[in-house]
């Protein structure tokens, strides 16, 4: 076999129309309409349709909320191609619902489906502030930006009725700790307040995810989550209040999103951001299937060219998990992209640089059960 022939045979993409992908519908307002069981699952169950048509009679999924005791708030990291080292989630699971979410597959790691599950049964840390107050207490304690919304929104939909990201903002303006913020979701205006506070002493800033502009689209890939124009308002109010604010161009999928590079780049700048960064679409574990799942559905003409165009990238498969290389991809399309990406950055005048936050204001708390010093 020759060369070209090896390539070709490593990234040809299986014919959709007899993929054997599981589709149900079930999942009437959200992304995944399937609910797998986890990886590490003696035993999986799966909806089949017994010609009764049960299947699509059955109500739409509600979100479930579950109280999580968390003991620690602040994950370490080490790895090489992050710029931050630590992070809080204050929940687990997001209801946004984004097919493409990295994070799904942590929903395994308690029992739980990546699918459906993920969006729908959320785990709420409502002791996190006051967690999170003891470890900055800690002795051994060194300040360093906390970067939230890494893996799950912050500022997902129930947030709104449990406000834990409003109190540990609370806390970190308090103790004049830095943190960077990544979300979707136009809730986080709520907080201006707090963060224009912050922002006067450089200890916050604030990066808005903007996956696409249409909103068709938008309501697929992402359904609870805000609406591009939402996102365009907040980046706009964020930037009004004097709080440093980027775009996340993210992610970027290849045959269906990246034709909007630009464009995205130039009405996030026009509303006021000053910094930009993008992601390639990752689809690590389950959220592979899960998003071929929802190619098939939504975008069954997209099929083949989305994912020949993205296992170009990762060695002809669907990810590939290597440092410095997972989120930007290699080879002549990822090159592409990135040179359009830093022309666009340069010619409407937008940092491709991250900006430094200050840890010159930190006071170390004492009390959240902070044991005080004896001298």
């Amino acid at each position: 076999m020759s060369t070209a022939q090896k390539h070709r045979a490593k990234t040809e993409v299986p014919d959709p129309l007899s993929s054997s992908l599981p589709v149900n519908m079930t999942g009437r307002g959200r992304a995944a309409h399937s609910n797998k069981a986890g990886r590490f699952e003696a035993e999986s169950r799966e909806p089949v349709d017994d010609g009764w048509g049960t299947i699509d009679e059955l109500p739409p999924v509600r979100t479930e909320v579950q109280i999580e005791t968390a003991r620690h708030v602040i994950t370490k990291n080490s790895s090489p191609d992050l710029p931050f080292d630590r992070s809080i989630n204050p929940y687990r699971g997001c209801e946004h619902g984004c097919i493409y979410c990295f994070a799904r597959p942590t929903h395994a790691y308690i029992g739980l489906s990546p699918g459906l599950d993920f969006e729908s049964r959320i785990f709420a840390k409502p002791n996190a502030a006051q967690v999170l107050e003891r470890e900055l207490g800690a002795s051994s304690y060194q300040p360093k930006p906390i970067a939230i919304g890494t893996n799950t929104d912050p500022y997902q939909p129930i947030e709104r009725t449990y406000k834990i990201m409003r109190e540990v903002l609370e806390v970190l303006n308090r103790t004049g700790h830095p943190v960077t913020i990544v979300t979707k979701s136009a809730l986080i205006i709520r907080d201006i307040d707090i963060l224009s506070e912050m922002a006067e002493r450089n200890l916050a800033k604030v990066a808005i995810s903007v996956t696409t502009l249409d909103r068709k689209i938008a309501r697929s890939l992402e359904p609870r989550a805000s609406a591009p124009p939402r996102r365009l308002q907040a980046i706009k109010a964020l930037s009004d209040a004097g709080i440093p604010t980027a775009v996340l161009a993210a992610p970027i999928i290849p045959g269906l999103t990246d034709h909007e590079l630009e464009s995205i780049l130039e009405v996030c700048k026009e509303h006021g951001a000053t910094e930009a960064s993008y992601i390639l679409l990752r689809l690590p574990r389950e959220v592979s299937e899960l998003f071929k799942e929802w190619l098939l559905r939504e975008a069954p003409g997209s099929y083949r060219r989305v994912l020949s165009l993205l296992r170009s990238m990762r060695d002809g498969k669907d990810y590939d998990a290597q440092w410095m290389q997972r989120f930007k991809g290699k080879g002549p399309y990822a090159d592409q992209l990135a040179k359009r990406f830093q022309l666009a950055c340069k010619s409407k005048g937008l940092s491709s640089r991250l900006m430094k936050l200050s840890c010159d204001h930190f006071i170390k708390p004492t009390c959240g059960g902070v044991q005080l010093s004896l001298l």
